[in-house]
């Protein structure tokens, strides 16, 4: 069985929530605290015991540790120019992690950088080319899956897709591509775009699923999963974080508790046929042993 061929695709938590309960020491850093794609080449076991957790939980697929990873996000640490060497470190400690584990996968993870095409910040071209370096990295390295993610700008979006097709070609290997969008409080992506143009505009392309992640809780996601369950043709995704962020004696913390979160989640796989299903910010590998508990025997509903 491959990865198009299960009915339900249970994907990891949160890297950075996890990474940040770990025991990670100083040297792990060398003077680049914050750059979580950076412990990729120098602590690659700890990648691999973070890995190793979601697995234990009951995660099928792991998402590389390459949220950050373009060169225009490693840039602000002075490590343009290892991208592709950073990627394929990620891989390959995702790799190591599922060895001897059939029916796990390795999703290699696209980010948004952190500059928006739309609001000028950047260049299209400019943007394409970090992600074709990217994706190309990561399709060389093994990724089974690619998943672009987080997604605030459709033009993003959209640069970030054709640039994995493209890639795909170039290096003569195909593997599916899921998208997943951030829709805020506001209803929409940041720059303004409803969940109804993100629709329109990706339909052509042959995405393997299309949904939802990061930004809130799985309450506020509802109106736009049942969107996508009645107009999307293929898949749909949903990964939340564990409720809306709040900050307690200056730290951030989500409060929604895994079997709350397992519930919601279950829902929308009963209801609405999402077929795609993990934890973004804040999600521990509690929060996926509890979903894949909720999800035993749960069939997606027919759409």
């Amino acid at each position: 069985m491959g990865f198009r061929d299960h009915e339900i695709l249970i994907l990891d938590g949160a890297c950075g929530t996890t990474l940040q309960r770990m025991d990670i020491p100083a040297s792990a850093w060398p003077g680049r605290e914050g750059c979580n794609e950076w412990l990729n080449v120098t602590a690659p076991e700890i990648i691999t015991e973070m890995h190793r957790m979601f697995l234990d939980a009951g995660a099928m697929v792991l998402e590389s540790n390459t949220f950050g990873a373009s060169s225009i996000v490693l840039a602000e640490y002075d490590l343009q120019d290892r991208a592709a060497e950073i990627n394929a470190a990620a891989v390959a400690s995702a790799k190591r992690a599922i060895a001897g584990r059939p029916g796990r996968y390795v999703a290699g993870s696209v980010g948004p950088t952190t500059k928006l095409a739309s609001l000028g910040q950047i260049a299209v071209e400019t943007q394409a080319a970090a992600f074709r370096e990217q994706i190309r990295a990561l399709l060389d390295a093994g990724a089974d899956a690619l998943i672009v993610e987080t997604c605030q700008d459709l033009l993003q979006v959209k640069t970030a897709v054709v640039a994995a097709f493209e890639t795909m070609e170039a290096v003569g290997r195909e593997v599916p591509l899921m998208v997943s969008v951030t829709i805020e409080q506001t209803g929409t992506m940041l720059v303004g775009t409803d969940i109804g143009a993100v629709c329109a505009t990706l339909e052509p392309f042959p995405v393997f699923s299309l949904g939802l992640n990061c930004a809130t809780g799985p309450q506020a996601m509802e109106s736009h999963i049942r969107y996508l369950a009645h107009n999307w043709p293929r898949r749909v995704s949903c990964v939340p974080n564990a409720g809306m962020p709040a900050v307690e004696d200056g730290k951030t913390v989500y409060r929604l508790g895994p079997q709350e979160f397992a519930s919601h989640l279950r829902h929308f796989v009963e209801r609405d046929g999402v077929s795609v299903v993990g934890g973004c910010c804040g999600t521990t590998p509690e929060h996926i042993a509890s979903l894949v508990r909720a999800l035993e025997g749960v069939k997606p509903a027919r759409r």
